[in-house]
């Protein structure tokens, strides 16, 4: 098919706005785009669009079947809400709760403009069958922990071989469009030994996948390991799990050394600000990660911790926390925050298919509305990024398309029902409240 539209925003390097632009799409993938003047002859069915196409926005890092569980615990610090609150609610989740969860949440997402999702939870087939009803992508990292009360979903070992399992029958990538994307999550150095982290990066490196792990999020969570090994990076160098892609979530408490270190193994890193600043677990030191060449994207963390499944939301508060704590008012500016929520999010997730619109690239696109007041000059380039990501975001999301699929037509999902996919998320809510 041929999408036209008044701009298209490709989010590539430059982040350029392309006036009356095409995309064509051919069995999931883009094969062209340009303007109209430039494109190539078409029998294609054409969908003509008002306002402007972008690609799909990368969450980085989400826990998102943990929908039923928000606002739990909502003024505790981290270690305290997850010990004490999270923990055991959690533990009272089944297969299908997981799945009303995370049906919900993609629905969330996707109205959000929110294409892909890097998902650290159990119960993998419950993530996988809601990704797949509601036809949005998740890069599934599945939750390997070794705390009091997880022995209840098998040994660290029985974690870590299904995954290996999965990926050895089915390989890195599955499902219709390639829409599910298998690595590993073991959670983090305080939850798990130093043989299991390195055991995990060991399976991980001889398979190719991401490694997805919760590192230096809050000061009081990793005590004894950085008194043993000066920090959670030097850990996990260590135990030769830099050597494989390796994606560290939060990674808040960072020292100099620390970054470099992150920089030269080429580990990225989620940025996820809202859930930091909840949690009071503090501010991860973005434009020195960025500087020194590490790969950031953006997350929303759990809707338990982070509430709102907004990336928008995420990269307004990266922007303003990055301008405030560093007394720069350009330390990121509304087209960097714009690539950190689509291209450089996909960079850190270790794929180059996703977050822009080029050829060859799978084509997940989301259509928002331009003729609204939150633009006041759109046809100035510089003021439309400006006013998109500081003013705009996600309540202009209208369409969204996932492997050149409409998953979202109006703000309302074309493969289940949002009303349907609220009331059972409500229903196992409600049981965990009893």
């Amino acid at each position: 098919m041929r999408f036209t539209a008044p701009v298209v925003l490709p989010c590539d390097e430059a982040c350029s706005v392309l006036r009356d632009g095409v995309v064509d799409v051919e069995d999931g993938h883009i094969t062209w785009v340009g303007p109209t003047a430039d494109a190539p002859p078409s029998d294609d069915t054409v969908t003509a669009l008002s306002g402007a196409l972008l690609p799909g926005l990368i969450n980085t890092h989400a826990h998102t079947p943990m929908s039923p569980l928000r606002g739990m615990g909502g003024d505790l610090p981290l270690m305290r809400w997850l010990m004490d609150v999270m923990w055991p609610a959690e533990g009272r989740l089944t297969g299908p709760d997981v799945h009303a969860g995370m049906t919900a949440g993609c629905v969330e997402l996707l109205r959000t403009g929110c294409t892909t999702s890097a998902e650290m939870y159990f119960f993998p087939d419950a993530v996988i069958d809601a990704v797949t009803a509601v036809g949005s992508r998740v890069v599934l990292t599945p939750g390997i922990i070794a705390a009091p009360g997880w022995d209840r979903l098998g040994s660290w070992e029985e974690m870590r071989d299904d995954i290996s399992a999965r990926i050895d029958d089915v390989g890195l990538r599955s499902g219709p469009g390639g829409r599910i994307e298998l690595g590993y999550g073991p959670h983090s150095a305080y939850t798990l030994p130093p043989e299991a982290l390195a055991s995990i990066g060991e399976h991980a490196q001889a398979r190719g996948a991401l490694l997805h792990v919760h590192v230096a999020e809050a000061a009081e969570e990793d005590v004894a390991q950085r008194a043993e090994h000066g920090s959670v990076p030097a850990l996990l160098e260590k135990l030769g799990v830099l050597d494989g892609r390796v994606l560290a979530a939060h990674a808040v408490q960072l020292s100099d050394d620390d970054i470099a270190l992150l920089a030269s193994r080429g580990a990225a890193v989620a940025h996820c600000p809202g859930s930091n600043a909840k949690l009071a677990a503090g501010v991860a030191r973005v434009t020195a990660l960025r500087r020194a060449g590490v790969r950031v994207g953006l997350g929303t963390d759990g809707p338990a911790s982070g509430d709102d499944l907004d990336i928008w939301a995420e990269a307004r508060l990266a922007g303003l926390l990055a301008r405030v704590t560093s007394a720069d008012a350009a330390a990121l500016t509304a087209a960097e925050l714009l690539l950190m929520a689509t291209r450089e999010g996909a960079a850190a997730l270790g794929r180059d298919d996703l977050g822009t619109l080029a050829v060859g690239t799978g084509a997940d696109l989301v259509h928002i509305d331009l003729d609204h007041s939150t633009f006041v000059d759109p046809s100035d380039d510089a003021q439309l990024i400006s006013n998109l990501v500081w003013a705009g975001g996600s309540r202009l999301v209208r369409d969204v398309w996932v492997a050149g699929e409409q998953v979202l037509a109006g703000g309302e999902p074309t493969r289940v029902d949002r009303a349907e996919a609220t009331a059972a998320l409500r229903a196992v809510a409600a049981g965990l409240r009893s």
